[in-house]
């Protein structure tokens, strides 16, 4: 089993962590996305969509995109229960890792994508149009995300989960894009600190 892992990239990250709060170690061959070698030949059979990370399981099998390989990690190894225990709990996390994703993580990625001058042939056309459009609604999800925290200690209740994983790199992922945490946003604040201080935030 070996892990084709792409650094600092949001997706492989989101992974690293999850596995390191399962304990679960992997051989991990590194893909230089800098150097476009996700689109090399070579990691386009194993990946066809030409992404990071994607996992080879000892019989050749692939299981790409962050989320399938954790939920594949989590059926091998349910403790720690990383998606839930229980259909409410289940539910709340999915809807909450869902939100991170589709209004923070992406909204961030098509900023950074569109307005960083080292994206130009990842990105192709970059639209910095796009970028700009994207930074409101990152701002109105960042209100209603640290009105919610204020009600708990993690983002979908009163338990770790892959949500927090999830919205700890979108906003780790800010930093490049050139976006901020606004101060008065204390809740969050609080809330990514406590998850930055988990030993696994530095897989």
């Amino acid at each position: 089993m070996k892990l084709y892992d792409g650094g600092r990239a949001p997706n492989p990250r989101r992974t690293r962590i999850f596995l390191a709060e399962k304990g679960i170690k992997l051989p991990l061959e590194q893909v230089d996305l800098g150097a476009m070698q996700q689109r090399s030949k070579d990691y386009a059979a194993i990946n066809p969509m030409k992404r990071v990370p994607a996992l080879v399981l000892d019989d050749g099998t692939v299981i790409a995109e962050s989320i399938a390989i954790c939920r594949y990690f989590e059926a091998l190894q349910p403790e720690p229960p990383l998606f839930g225990r229980g259909a409410l709990e289940i539910a709340r996390i999915e809807m909450w890792n869902r939100r991170l994703e589709l209004h923070l993580l992406f909204p961030v990625s098509h900023v950074f994508r569109n307005s960083h001058p080292a994206m130009k042939e990842m990105e192709v056309p970059q639209v910095p149009a796009w970028a700009e459009a994207n930074k409101p609604r990152i701002r109105e999800f960042l209100n209603l995300l640290d009105a919610e925290l204020k009600e708990r200690p993690y983002v979908a209740g009163d338990t770790f989960s892959v949500a927090d994983i999830t919205g700890f790199i979108a906003i780790d992922f800010m930093k490049p894009a050139k976006l901020a945490v606004p101060d008065e946003l204390g809740h969050i604040k609080r809330w990514h600190a406590g998850i930055a201080a988990r030993p696994s935030a530095s897989a």
